[in-house]
């Protein structure tokens, strides 16, 4: 059984090939992405065991997806394939490399059929970790029924339950969003949001008071994240501050759920808050460095070498 389980939407991206209004792109490569997808491949690279829940469609895209993320050594035993919804997929548009759009053609897909009745109560509680987003309760009620279900799996079992906000105005208003998040949120150990998701669900942008806030919620310890700044972790006795290394940024989708896959691998090793969100915002900044969501999240060597700790042979 994994150490890790998420749940969630994977869906098929087309990256174009250009740095243009989208009207102007002729030509795209062909990718996978999906916030929990791309957090399960990062903890996999990291060393760790990880599960994925999910639907996706009787169709070309959503066998990509499975064999993608089975290549990956995530474990998809517990998706379902849905003969009668197809896979979601979206389109990225580039004008800079700070400036990305997304443009989803979601609604009615597989992944949104998913329900509490997909879940293995006893793959859940056999993990050590429950990952979470904001992304699958906003994509219908059965897939918040399903969130909801599983973290009183976890939580009845002793298992630790992360949770990215993850906050996708695109699928719903701010007000239901920021009802649910923040009951979603009493259910959770870690919490990682956003500088700005803090602002949106809390009403303020000071990393203190945000991590505050969610600690008087129920989380132990939390994490926000501050872009290029790098990250702030707080618990009830230390506050710890990391700054981000300076890399190129290339692509930013995926970042944030390369540096959630960072921290959550650092916990699972036992590791000191410091130390997690160093392996955290060098993941991220990996991340932001490559072009695509989940081709630049990296092994541990290779987190090594970027920081300049092993030598790299390349010959």
């Amino acid at each position: 059984m994994p150490e890790v389980v998420t749940l969630g939407e994977a869906m098929v991206v087309f990256n174009p090939s250009d740095y243009l209004p989208l009207d102007y792109v002729h030509s795209f490569t062909k990718g996978m992405a999906g916030a929990e997808a791309n957090f399960s491949i990062g903890i996999a690279r990291l060393g760790h065991e990880v599960g994925w829940i999910s639907r996706v469609g009787d169709d070309p895209f959503g066998r990509f997806i499975l064999k993608s993320l089975r290549g990956e050594g995530v474990d998809i035993s517990r998706v379902k394939v849905d003969v009668e919804h197809p896979t979601g997929v979206y389109f990225k548009e580039k004008k800079s490399a700070r400036n990305i759009n997304v443009y989803y053609y979601r609604k009615g897909s597989a992944a949104s059929f998913m329900s509490s009745e997909d879940l293995d109560e006893g793959y859940i509680a056999s993990a050590k970790l429950l990952h979470i987003t904001g992304i699958t309760p906003a994509l219908s009620s059965s897939c918040r029924d399903a969130v909801y279900r599983a973290m009183q799996i976890a939580k009845k079992n002793g298992v630790m339950v992360s949770f990215d906000p993850n906050i996708r105005l695109k699928l719903w208003s701010i007000e239901e969003c920021r009802k649910t998040l923040l009951d979603i949120a009493r259910y959770a150990d870690i919490v990682l949001p956003g500088q700005e998701e803090g602002r949106l669900l809390l009403g303020t942008d000071s990393p203190e008071e945000i991590a505050k806030s969610f600690l008087d919620i129920g989380a132990k310890t939390v994490v926000v994240k501050l872009g290029p700044e790098g990250a702030m972790a707080m618990t009830d006795n230390e506050t710890v501050y990391d700054s981000a290394p300076d890399v190129p940024v290339v692509d930013t989708v995926g970042a944030g759920d390369g540096f959630a896959a960072g921290f959550i691998a650092g916990v699972l090793n036992g590791w000191d808050i410091k130390r997690c969100l160093r392996l955290a915002n060098d993941v991220g900044s990996m991340v932001v460095a490559s072009n695509g969501d989940v081709e630049g999240l990296p092994t541990m060597e290779e987190v090594e070498v970027f920081r300049g700790t092993i030598k790299k042979v390349d010959r």
